[in-house]
């Protein structure tokens, strides 16, 4: 049984990677999903965002991310406060879910999870494979590929530990910044190594 983190920077294309080891067939579990999941209306998440924020931060009875985003990333004060509140209803329903996966069998369990080395979680995995491209390119897509202002990018980019960080503590590593083909080569082959086949 082994559990692989999956982790990169904003602007990496980890979800492209994320979406290549689901078509090679891996068990992905997903950090994002999970935060939609806890802080989704009527769950405790979303009443303890709200008392912590405010209602300003929530539009249409859900809480609206990209108008939190904007504060947190600017705001390092914020972050920690978000962070207390929804980092541990994460790792619960993350922990919960790979705990069902394990139970039906499965051998191979990779957790997305974005933050993986800010948040201290190293430990808890056989290996980890991170995603990485140059912090030029990270901006870059995150500008015209997402459409962020130039400011907010790099704000974002600079409240993660720096990418070449994360690649030394890495125990594999797809780097993200050539080709489609290029990139789904190197995660065929790191998949192979992992799962033993």
């Amino acid at each position: 049984m082994k559990l692989i983190g999956l982790t990169g920077g904003v602007g990496s294309g980890k979800s492209t990677v994320a979406g290549m080891l689901l078509e090679l067939g891996a068990l992905l579990i997903d950090a994002d999903q999970a935060t939609h999941e806890v802080y989704a209306p009527g769950t405790p998440g979303f009443d303890a965002v709200v008392r912590e924020f405010g209602p300003e931060f929530v539009r249409d009875g859900a809480i609206d991310r990209r108008l939190l985003g904007g504060l947190i990333f600017a705001d390092e004060e914020a972050r920690q406060r978000l962070n207390a509140i929804v980092h541990p209803l994460v790792r619960d329903w993350m922990a919960e879910r790979t705990r069902e996966a394990f139970e039906r069998g499965a051998e191979i369990v990779v957790q997305d999870v974005p933050l993986l080395y800010e948040s201290g979680l190293e430990g808890l995995f056989s290996s980890v494979l991170l995603v990485w491209a140059p912090p030029e390119t990270q901006l870059e897509r995150l500008v015209r590929g997402r459409g962020l202002p130039a400011g907010r990018a790099q704000a974002m980019i600079a409240a993660q530990m720096p990418i070449d960080e994360k690649r030394r503590r890495s125990h594999h590593v797809i780097d993200n910044s050539g080709s489609v083909e290029e990139t789904r080569k190197q995660v065929e082959e790191v998949w192979a190594q992992m799962s033993g086949r």
